[in-house]
């Protein structure tokens, strides 16, 4: 059987040809799940998403491994120490700094506090949505939180699939469901026409949504534990399993032998024998043997076993062996290229991180612009902010310093001989300056260090003469009173 046709049974629930049943469609109108207000999809029909039922498995399969497996736990909670271990600041604009941090101080926000709550859900569940509670007064902004088990659809653009306009919650008791419009931070003219009716129609407010794991055409994120989730469990089974069979070889039985006992005094002997307790005295004759008898199950070494299992899961989430315990032979060389892939992983979820952190940090700044005045553009220069990241890990500092040393000796030699400009020698500098933490705009920098060598000079009190400066012979006369231009030996001793 083809592997299109084990799929396509599988999911079917059948597990032969032999089952295949002929599918006749009922008499009636047949319905497009795309359908929203008399609008279908343009841009394609085919769904990438899970099914709503898979949807639901997986967050709540991620969520208890998550909660009780120690794996599981390290796949999510490792990337979020790295990237928030250290605190993240929100910038702005100095106009607008005091807005930015009255929203992450605000007592109902509590950034610093729900942040990691937050990017933690994230790598779970794969997806978050912030509603919005704007004052309309002064533009004051307050976050709010659904969980993603409430989201019942995910409406996109018709015209571009890749971008959500709208959330469409569960019904609750009373069979309302709310409709959040997906935050874009700019005017409604950045949608078309029938975009916008559409997003019209979403009128329980505003919502940012964000997804990880997904593709440009799917709605749904997805989370960070679905696919280990099998191989996971599969590790924690085998650990109890080998925890039942180290049980059974600290187990041991008494044997007692009778010597020229008949049946009948053995079974009596059986009615009345207790084991003894530890460090207990047994008194007995020559007719009597007692012996511990422990089980020889034959099993060799799991070790391995387990390191197979435990690295197949550790490098499907790009995380060295080393970080779960797994020291093995790994040096500090080894350790730390081993570390670069891991590294570069994380980066790239830390750069969708600045990505919603900035977003949120536009749209405070843009409501309280939208309460002061209007509707800003959405490349207005005053709706800049910036996200900023300490680093990950301490970078060994010494081998970078010695770096520098070697290029400043280096472009000053460069420089000597004319090789290069002023300006190039101090971004060769500063690229390495940048790797110890200091970062320097090399035009900027040199234009300083020239007004401070211009400033040192005019402070000299014998200031160095000027290369551009062409000699005058009548200078030297008009210096030294001879007429004949020949200066004198010995200055005149002042009187």
């Amino acid at each position: 059987m083809s592997i299109l046709n084990k799929l396509t049974f599988g999911l079917l629930g059948s597990d032969s040809e032999d089952d295949q049943v002929r599918m006749v469609e009922a008499s009636g109108a047949t319905i497009d799940p795309d359908d929203e207000d008399g609008w279908r999809r343009l841009s394609g029909d085919s769904s990438r998403d899970l099914s709503p039922l898979s949807q639901e498995r997986m967050r709540e399969t991620a969520l208890y491994l998550w909660d009780a497996n120690l794996l599981a736990n390290r796949i999510i909670e490792l990337p979020l120490a790295y990237m928030l271990g250290e605190g993240v600041e929100l910038r702005a604009g100095e106009d607008y700094q005091d807005t930015i941090t009255r929203f992450w101080n605000d007592p109902i926000n509590q950034m610093d506090v729900k942040l990691t709550k937050k990017v933690r859900e994230l790598a779970i569940f794969g997806e978050q949505v912030w509603p919005t509670f704007v004052n309309t007064v002064d533009g004051h902004v307050r976050l709010g939180y659904l969980d993603p088990a409430l989201i019942g659809t995910v409406v996109v653009d018709p015209d571009n699939a890749e971008q959500p306009i709208g959330i469409v919650t569960v019904k609750d008791r009373k069979g309302v469901a709310l409709r959040y419009r997906v935050i874009v931070n700019g005017p409604e003219s950045v949608f078309t026409e029938r975009t916008q009716a559409i997003r019209q129609t979403f009128t329980d407010g505003d919502a940012f949504f964000f997804c990880v794991n997904d593709l440009s055409v799917s709605r749904r994120g997805r989370s960070d534990l679905r696919a280990p989730a099998d191989w996971v469990d599969a590790y924690d089974q085998f650990l109890f399993g080998e925890i039942e069979r180290y049980s059974f070889l600290r187990a041991f039985v008494w044997d007692v032998t009778l010597n020229g006992a008949t049946p009948e005094e053995v079974k009596a002997k059986a009615r009345t024998i207790k084991a003894p307790a530890p460090g207990a005295v047994r008194v007995h004759n020559e007719g009597e043997t007692w012996r511990a008898e422990s089980p020889d199950i034959k099993a060799g070494d799991t070790s391995e076993g387990a390191r197979l299992f435990r690295n197949h899961v550790l490098g499907g989430s790009t995380i060295p062996e080393h970080w779960f315990g797994g020291g093995a032979d790994v040096n500090r060389a080894t350790g730390e290229s081993m570390g670069e892939p891991t590294f570069k992983t994380f980066s790239m979820r830390q750069r969708f991180l600045k990505y919603m952190l900035e977003s949120v940090g536009r749209y405070v700044i843009r409501q309280r612009i939208i309460a002061e005045s209007k509707e800003p553009d959405w490349d207005d220069e005053r709706l800049q902010v910036e996200a900023i990241f300490p680093e990950m890990t301490a970078s060994d500092t010494t081998k970078y310093a010695s770096a520098l040393q070697q290029v400043v000796i280096a472009c000053a030699a460069a420089l000597g001989e004319g090789l290069i400009a002023r300006e190039t020698a101090v971004a060769m500098i500063a690229s390495v300056a940048g790797r110890i933490g200091v970062e320097i705009d090399p035009a900027a920098e040199l234009k300083a260090a020239r007004k401070e060598a211009d400033d040192s000079a005019g402070n000299d009190l014998f200031p160095p003469p000027d290369p551009d400066r062409v000699a005058d012979p009548a200078d030297d006369t008009a210096a030294d009173g001879n007429t004949d231009g020949a200066a004198e030996p010995f200055p005149a001793l002042a009187q």
